[in-house]
């Protein structure tokens, strides 16, 4: 029997799982692999998150929740908004989703229709675009150049060009770990709300800033959509679990798109984040050791001929210029994995224009494991690192 197969789905792989694939299959087979290649923290969720999902599962408390999440878990992430950022904002608002990839889902099918232009940055995280397109949204990217994150005057020329609906960026950024100032945030959603663009804050590296505090689009625009999740800084990948703050209009839409499409967020995780606010020290403790594992890569990688492509402020990684090695990223990469056994991900994924130059390598894993890769790569290909 033959099948057809939609064109909606004929987007590119994310590169970074399949190089993840491959390294979990050579070290499947006993290999030394070292992964700089996924956004995954090292250590698994906090006790206390842990705890609470023990007491969970015991009470059986793994059922259907309302679409919109526990109340409960919404409160303590109105509490979150009100004690980290000092800004108020109604539990109402926020809709507790399926990891920050159904909030993207959520947020898209709600605010857009097909063929309605939508814009993000290049480099930028591949799954915004990958989505966009299986949604039948047309995606303009804002090619960053030289300059560390989007602007206010980038965003005001692709309008000019494209008649865009809708805006999407992300502070801490992936994959270059640049922040958005202040100031520049603000004049990116002013020149949206004046343009009549509809902007998403993309927020899930909150709280994995090096250079200063965290600002989020919420205490600028409260009419603005974010989106959070628990993978990163509160170590939970895997639990998928996230969330969206939304302006009161769209509340019941996102609430009847989730009944539809995900009912609601797995209850097990939803019950285990609401402790996760609870273990702010044992994650500044984990912060600290991806800070140690910063100092190291941006003292080691100029050294060996990596260029450092943007500020690493924030997040866990390194996006670096390997242009002075090949011409070819996903094939560096392949070789890096297969020749030493280091993993990390070619800049394809995060810019189809320029990302055969580049590089992006993840240091949420251990200082150990970063000083042996960043060996490995000196003796690869020499240098003074």
């Amino acid at each position: 029997m033959s099948y057809f197969i939609s064109a909606r789905s004929r987007i590119e792989p994310f590169h970074a799982m399949d190089v993840l694939a491959e390294a979990n299959r050579l070290a499947s087979k006993g290999q030394p692999v070292i992964s700089m290649a996924v956004g995954q923290p090292a250590d698994p969720a906090p006790p206390v998150v842990r705890e609470a999902a023990r007491i969970a599962l015991k009470q059986q408390r793994i059922g259907y929740t309302d679409a919109l999440g526990l109340p409960e878990l919404r409160q303590a992430i109105a509490g979150y908004y009100r004690d980290h950022h000092a800004i108020a904002v109604p539990e109402s608002r926020i809709i507790v989703t399926t990891g920050s990839s159904a909030a993207f889902n959520l947020a898209f099918l709600a605010m857009f229709d097909p063929g309605d232009r939508v814009a993000i940055t290049a480099p930028g995280y591949p799954a915004y675009r990958n989505i966009l397109k299986a949604l039948g949204l047309d995606v303009v990217e804002i090619p960053l150049l030289d300059a560390p994150c989007l602007t206010a005057h980038a965003l005001r020329g692709a309008h000019e060009r494209a008649a865009l609906k809708g805006v999407l960026f992300a502070s801490p950024a992936n994959p270059t770990g640049a922040v958005m100032p202040e100031d520049v945030l603000s004049e990116v959603l002013e020149t949206a709300r004046a343009l009549g663009i509809a902007a998403i804050s993309d927020e899930i590296y909150h709280r994995l800033n090096y250079s200063g505090s965290d600002t989020t689009a919420l205490g600028i625009d409260p009419d603005v959509v974010v989106i959070n999740s628990f993978s990163k800084y509160y170590c939970m990948t895997g639990w998928r679990i996230g969330w969206m703050v939304v302006p009161d209009g769209l509340i019941r839409p996102i609430e009847c798109l989730q009944q539809s499409l995900y009912i609601s967020a797995p209850e097990l995780s939803q019950r285990a984040a609401i402790a996760a606010f609870l273990a702010t020290e044992h994650l500044e403790e984990v912060k600290a050791r991806y800070a140690a594992n910063r100092g190291l890569l941006l003292e080691r990688l100029p050294k060996l001929g990596f260029r450092i492509a943007a500020p690493m402020d924030g997040a866990f990684y390194s996006y670096c210029d390997v242009s002075a090695f090949t011409n070819d990223s996903m094939d560096f990469a392949r070789r890096m994995l297969a020749e030493i056994y280091v993993a990390a991900t070619p800049g394809l994924d995060f810019d189809p224009g320029q990302g055969h130059r580049y590089m992006r390598f993840s240091y949420a894993g251990s200082h150990d494991e970063m000083l042996i890769a960043l060996d490995r790569l000196a003796q690869w290909h020499g240098g003074t690192g």
